[in-house]
Formats: C-alpha cells, sequence, structure tokens
C-alpha cells in the first residue's frame, strides 16, 4: 500500500493511504475526542461528529474518523472553529441526555463524562427536557436494561451486535425526535432473538445499555439469618476483577476474591472451576461414548449459554451436536442444594446459590425452567464481575491491600485445567488433556496445547490420541466467527470430532459482564493470567486429578455418565427458530 504524507497540528506524518484522520492524529500521539468510533469494529460511522476537525481546502468540518487522509493534507484539530463546533456538538448531546450522572452505572467510567471534560464544557447553555421513563426503558431480559433515554446514537452496539456477534437484533427504529436504537419494530429483548451476551453493553460508551443488577437481592440474602448462601465464582474473575480496583490487567486476584467474598458476609466461598474440572470428566467421557458408538459429530461445547442460544434461535437443526453437559455454573447449583447440602447437613430450600460470572447471559441461563435439577432453582442469582466490585466498594473493602484467603470444601478445589476455561481454547486444552489420558492412560507429552490458544478467529489442531488415531478438533469464538464453522456442519464438510465455541471474542475474560473497557490487549492479559495460574500456581493441571471430584464420584454421582450425572448435570435444548442465513 502506498504512504502519504499529511500535516496535523503543524507537524508531519506518514502512513497508508485511506487512514483516517484520527487514525494518523493517533500516530502523532494527538488525541481527537469521538465517541462512535471504536478499535473494536475496526471503523465509525461518524454519527457522533464529536470528531470534527478543519482541513485545509473543505469547506465543511469534517468528521476525522470516517476521512480518509491524502498526499499532502493539512489538517487542524484545536483551531477555535473546531473547538466551538465541538462544544456544541457535546452540549447538544448532554441537553438530550438525562442528568443522572451521579447514580448511573457508568459514573466514572463514562465516555461522554471524558469528552465533555476534553471539550472544556463548564455549564450547560440549553435545558434539558424531562424525561419520561416510560417506554423507555426496557426491563424485560433477564440479562440486560436498555434505557433508550441515554442512547447518543453512535451505533457501537448496532455494529457490534451486527457484524461481530451476526445476531442483528439491534437497529436504528422510528424516526426524527423519535428515533432509537432497538429490536425490529420495537420488541421487547425478551421478544426478540437476543442472545444476552452483552457485547452490546462493552460497545456502550455510556449507560444506555447495563446488566440487570441483582446486588440487592443479593445483599438481602446474605443479611437473612435463616439462609445458608454460599457462592462460586467463574474462573475469568480471578483474572478481571483487579481492574474494577486500579489494578493493571491481567492481575490474578483468587486470594484477595476469596477474601473479600467471605467479608462480604458469604457462608460458604466455592469455586466454579471445581466444576469446571467435573465438567470435562463428564463431556470428555461423552465425546468418546459418541466416538466409539457412533454418535453425532462433532460435538460441540455447551459451556457458554449465550452461544447455546444462537444455536437455538439460528441453527436449531444442529443442536443434537451439541454436549448434553451443562455449564459448569449448572452444575455446581445443581450439587449444590444436593450434594452439598446432604454433605453439610443443611435443608436445601434454605440454600441460597449465588453465582460471579463474566457473562450476563448466564443470568438468562439461571432462569431457564429445565435448570431445576435439583428440585429448586440451582443457582439463585448471578451477579458479573462488575457487580462484585460494587459490592466490595459498598462495603468499604480495601480491595488491593486483602490478604489471600483459601476457598472452602468441598466444591473449591480445582486444577489448572479448570481455571484455563476462561480463555478461548480452555475448555478443548483441558478437554485434550483428560481425553487422551483416559484412552491411552498416559498423560500428553506436552500439556500446553498452544495451537489453540490466542486470539485468531478458528484455531485448528490435530491430537494423537491412542487406538483413536488422530482427532481433529477447532476453536472458535465470537459468533460471526462461529458461523463458518456451523455453515461446514450444515454443508457436511465438517471432520472435525470436536469442536469449542465460546460466544464472547476472546471467550469468557471478555464476557458481557467484564470490567469495561475490554480490548484485545487486555484480552491478551487476562487470558495470560489464566495460563500462569494453569502452568505455575496450580500442583495438578487436568481434570480427573481433582481429588475432590474424584470423591464426589466415589460418594455421590458413582460414575461418569451415569444415572445421578444425567439427572443433575446434563440438559436438553430448545428449538427457537428454523434456520436464518445470516445476511
Amino acid at each position: 500500500m502506498s504512504l502519504v504524507t499529511v500535516t496535523i497540528d503543524n507537524r508531519q506524518v506518514q502512513v497508508e493511504a485511506g487512514t483516517t484522520i484520527l487514525e494518523a492524529a493517533k500516530r502523532l500521539g494527538i488525541k481527537i475526542p469521538t465517541l462512535c468510533a471504536w478499535a473494536e469494529i475496526g471503523h465509525a460511522p461518524g454519527a457522533c461528529r464529536v470528531c470534527l476537525t478543519e482541513v485545509e481546502g473543505q469547506r465543511s468540518l469534517t468528521a476525522a474518523c470516517s476521512f480518509p487522509v491524502t498526499e499532502g493534507m493539512v489538517v487542524r484539530t484545536n483551531t477555535e472553529r473546531v473547538r466551538v463546533a465541538r462544544r456544541l456538538v457535546v452540549e447538544l448531546l448532554l441537553s438530550n441526555h438525562p442528568q443522572e450522572c451521579n447514580f448511573c452505572v457508568r459514573n466514572g467510567n463514562c465516555e461522554l463524562q471524558r469528552v465533555a471534560e476534553a471539550a472544556g464544557i463548564k455549564r450547560l447553555r440549553f435545558e434539558p427536557p424531562e424525561f419520561s421513563r416510560e417506554g423507555m426503558i426496557d426491563y424485560s431480559s433477564p440479562s440486560l436494561v436498555r434505557d433508550s433515554r441515554k442512547c447518543i446514537h453512535c451505533h457501537r452496539c448496532v455494529t457490534v451486535c451486527e457484524q461481530i456477534q451476526t445476531v442483528g437484533v439491534l437497529t436504528p427504529s422510528f424516526r426524527g425526535s423519535d428515533v432509537r436504537v432497538a429490536p425490529a419494530f420495537g420488541l421487547p429483548l425478551d421478544e426478540s432473538n437476543c442472545i444476552a451476551c452483552g457485547q452490546c453493553v462493552m460497545a456502550c460508551p455510556v449507560g444506555a445499555l447495563y446488566e440487570k443488577d441483582d446486588v440487592d437481592a443479593v445483599w438481602q440474602a446474605i443479611n437473612d439469618p435463616s439462609k445458608h448462601v454460599v457462592v462460586q465464582e467463574a474462573p475469568a474473575i480471578r483474572s478481571a476483577l483487579g481492574e474494577e480496583f486500579g489494578m493493571p490487567p491481567g492481575s490474578l486476584v483468587t486470594g484477595k476474591m476469596v477474601t473479600a467474598l467471605r467479608r462480604l458476609g458469604f457462608d460458604k466461598v466455592f469455586d466454579t472451576n471445581f466444576t469446571a474440572d467435573l465438567t470435562i470428566i463428564e463431556e470428555g467421557h461423552e465425546l468418546l461414548k459418541r466416538v466409539k458408538e457412533g454418535g453425532v459429530l462433532p460435538m460441540i461445547t455447551s459451556c457458554s449459554p449465550g452461544w447455546i442460544k444462537f444455536c437455538e434461535h439460528f441453527y436449531p437443526d444442529l443442536l443434537p451436536h451439541l454436549s448434553t453437559c451443562k455449564s459448569p455454573q449448572q452444575m455446581f447449583g445443581a450439587l449444590a442444594k444436593t450434594y452439598y447440602a446432604a454433605e453439610a447437613g443443611i435443608n436445601p430450600q434454605d440454600i441460597v446459590s449465588v453465582s460471579i460470572m463474566p457473562c450476563t447471559a448466564k443470568k438468562y441461563e439461571a432462569g431457564r425452567p429445565e435448570m431445576t435439577s435439583s428440585g429448586y432453582r440451582d443457582v439463585d442469582y448471578v451477579l458479573t464481575t462488575r457487580e462484585l466490585a460494587r459490592m466490595i466498594k459498598e462495603a468499604g473493602i480495601d480491595f488491593v491491600n486483602l490478604p489471600d484467603g483459601e476457598h472452602d470444601a468441598p466444591m473449591g478445589e480445582y486444577t489448572g485445567a479448570g481455571t484455563i476455561f476462561g480463555a478461548t481454547g480452555g475448555v478443548m486444552e483441558a478437554a485434550l488433556r483428560t481425553v487422551y489420558a483416559v484412552v491411552t492412560g498416559q498423560n500428553l507429552p506436552d500439556l500446553n496445547i498452544t495451537t489453540v490458544r490466542g486470539l485468531t478467529g478458528v484455531k485448528e489442531a490435530s491430537v494423537e490420541v491412542g487406538p483413536l488415531g488422530k482427532v481433529k478438533i477447532a476453536v472458535t469464538h465470537g459468533l460471526g466467527n462461529a458461523r463458518r464453522l456451523l455453515e461446514l456442519i450444515q454443508a457436511g464438510k465438517s471432520d472435525y470430532a470436536f469442536i469449542e465455541i465460546m460466544c464472547c471474542p476472546g471467550g469468557c475474560i471478555a464476557g458481557g459482564g467484564e470490567p469495561i473497557p475490554t480490548t484485545d490487549e487486555i484480552r491478551t492479559l487476562r487470558a495470560e493470567a489464566l495460563y500462569r495460574d494453569d502452568g505455575t500456581v496450580q500442583k495438578k493441571r487436568q481434570s480427573h486429578e481433582n481429588e475432590s471430584v474424584q470423591n464426589l464420584y466415589r460418594k455421590f454421582l458413582h460414575e461418569p455418565l451415569g444415572h445421578k450425572s444425567h439427572e443433575l448435570l446434563h440438559t436438553h435444548y430448545v428449538r427457537r427458530g428454523e434456520n436464518v442465513p445470516h445476511k
């Protein structure tokens, strides 16, 4: 690609032809404020008009995020004309935005606040209207809240839903002053094909989209002396929670997290990694059964509830390919009110099961009607990483300086295989470690299966597994990438035995409930923390080595895929629609 030389604020830079003014300015360290440009989607629609600049020879001001540079172009980003126009644009946005900053979920982490500060706004010249909540806030989803009053029409959520997740639920609707971003025909989220992944929340620069908050309900349970409240935390939490307290991305805070949960008042602090190890044993044996008995292949992982709902809506004909294993969250919930209740001598109706998840879709999953195999709702409340951070701050806990705590028995032990579930490729790597050992009686020569790691959209590998020969596997994350593999299966062109699909780009470490922002650099650092936990912190690195899980089988489940396991740890799926190819 040819290079062009442009001058920005009297400084020259060489960039590829077609580069936007915004990107060229970044090369010079010049920050042009913007709201619609977002690195995750690779381009900007020029919708917000905050990034206006003055280009020599152009009569009108130009949007830096969408205007390409040309040879010899001269750009000024800080003239009086630019400052006045930019300030006016931001003032108009603020004048059409509810004045609720002090109690908004994004207060202190809001891009509109930062842009207003950068624009030098000290007061509003325009009186904001009264904002009616009636019909403007959609609480219908069990996972997400959509507040149209706060939408600034940047269309980032539209782009991520359509182009990255390929679900296409959110779209600009209505006209004129009534325009809003909503599902087609103005339907509430729970009547749409929304998969509750929360990637729209990660894209939103303000508080127009956020998770359904269950913090008050959990506080109420903790403060009820008649309730025994147990908590589990997903593997991805320990490599992201620290960011909410100013720690660098990739900080591994497992011990601090345990101590914080105990100080919040939870009666027992367990770990989802325990049932991640359990999932591997059940899922591994299910894969072997399908291979040996001619079952439906490829088998596809079932840990990600957003992916499950996506398959139910868009690929219902492929549901037989899904593993019947519940996710680790739901396995834990079922066992908390059966196995643990019996071990502890507690009436299961007095147990409140709480999970801390990186995923907004987990809230939806916990409420699925089939997730009651314990005789009760298996998981009562799901909190995101962000909700847990808010609880810790509300309790006045100095998280950064907490001592390390230890998980409780009998559902707190885990192996390195359990902890890497949080990163794309982790479930596959953990499964292969155990499947290889079960089939051959030996460990893999190298437990680090690096070919399935990283942020490449689709990763493939072949592993020689004793008498089974070469087992071909694939790993993908982000549902746009997943479609490529699903369409191969539909066309009869897939020769994989096992496929891992994670709904969110990067896997659970970048779920819709994780700290904002989440970028590829942050995804990589969070994943590296989990691999560090696997490779150096944990002495055992294979799920079948978990002694607490072995004890669970001896005392309660008896055998993988046995009657008790099928009753508590396996599930079924629902055909929600006919396959509609993405266009």
